[in-house]
């Protein structure tokens, strides 16, 4: 019978969550680098017991943990994030120029053939490669090199490149969304880079048809149907059909337009799921409920998904990086809360249980199915 692994980055160290098919019962292996900030934890898509964690120091700067054994061990590789060429600066909110800034590894995203490539997302908004797992890292500076750079603005977490999509086929094409920059696409692997930010409206910024300056919170694709885009902005649900081009809202019903993470089901692309959360500023669910939305359309039409999850008195945040599906026959979702807690639904979303709860808070969530 096929497992699952849950890889779950905290403020305070990683863990290694198991199970099999059934996904009832569940081995804890951690805290891994207890004690310090791990961003995220990822898996090669090419090589299962490969697994990638990013690991935030305030002593020993940032630092990228890699094990060859499912996270059983680990050791520590290349740590050598720098800038090519002139760093330059960006706006602040303020509207002051700054120097960009190398702060920490947002996000890591495994090469989908290559267990020794990487990408990683980081802040300030930069995208690094490595193709000798971890060892060294390089800059794709065509990002920063974007006519807009300048005028990136931090969101309230930073000016944070958090979201790293790969083509299924291309290999030239990447998609990757920068807080609070918007979305950009590369289709000649990461040397030239265009925004593909129109249909996105943003409070705040005069110009509503402005090329940058949106709130980009998450976007999720299906492997089957890559022009298919979903995002969930600052505030807004919203899709792409033609991989970026043009975006239309999508929130539909909801009880609250806001929130972080958006996760597609395994086996249906047209299934999608978010977690609403109040606003901007009440970082937790409408009425103390917390809900996973569920829309078996592709967006528009949501239903509550509230069966296992508490449904009184619960104010935890669930972040970008912290939902992620498996990809086993029944699909399973997962995702993690700022109050500790990982919840599982072992049927895409009809019912619900914590597998570990009394965690650090939750930064990321990703899962691996295991043969």
């Amino acid at each position: 019978m096929s497992g699952v692994r849950v890889l779950v980055g905290t403020r305070k160290g990683a863990f290694v969550l198991t199970s099999d098919g059934k996904r009832k019962d569940w081995d804890v292996s951690g805290p891994h680098f207890g004690g310090w900030e791990v961003y995220h934890v990822a898996g090669s898509p090419a090589e299962p017991d490969r697994l990638y964690a990013s690991q935030s120091t305030a002593w020993f700067g940032q630092l990228i943990q890699r094990s060859d054994d499912g996270g059983k061990t680990w050791e520590p590789v290349g740590k050598d994030f720098t800038y090519e060429g002139d760093a330059g600066t960006h706006q602040y909110y303020d509207g002051s120029e700054v120097p960009w800034k190398f702060t920490r590894v947002w996000h890591l995203e495994p090469s989908l053939t290559d267990p020794d490539t990487v990408y990683a997302g980081i802040e300030d908004a930069g995208l690094f490669r490595t193709v000798d797992g971890g060892q060294t890292w390089q800059e794709l500076p065509g990002l920063r090199a974007h006519g807009s750079g300048p005028q990136w603005q931090p969101g309230a977490g930073g000016l944070c490149l958090h979201t790293i999509i790969q083509h299924p086929t291309n290999t030239d094409r990447l998609t990757i969304a920068i807080s609070a920059a918007g979305a950009f696409r590369t289709d000649d692997g990461g040397r030239t880079w265009q925004a593909i930010n129109r249909g996105l409206k943003s409070d705040g910024i005069p110009d509503q048809d402005a090329e940058v300056g949106h709130c980009v919170h998450r976007i999720a694709m299906h492997p089957s149907r890559p022009d298919v885009l979903f995002m969930q902005k600052h505030w807004d649900v919203m899709r792409s059909d033609d991989a970026g081009d043009n975006w239309y809202e999508i929130s539909g019903d909801l009880p609250t337009d806001f929130g972080f993470p958006i996760a597609v089901h395994a086996h249906e692309p047209d299934i999608v799921y978010v977690v609403p959360i109040t606003s901007d500023s009440l970082h937790y669910p409408p009425e103390g409920r917390l809900r996973v939305y569920r829309s078996r359309t592709g967006g528009n039409e949501w239903e509550p998904l509230t069966n296992g999850l508490p449904q009184r008195d619960c104010y935890v945040n669930v972040l970008r990086d912290a939902m992620a599906v498996d990809t086993l026959d029944e699909c399973g979702v997962y995702f993690g809360t700022t109050g500790g807690q990982v919840y599982a639904s072992p049927d895409a979303g009809d019912t619900w249980a914590p597998i570990v709860s009394n965690l650090p808070s939750v930064l990321s969530v990703e899962v691996q199915t295991l043969p």
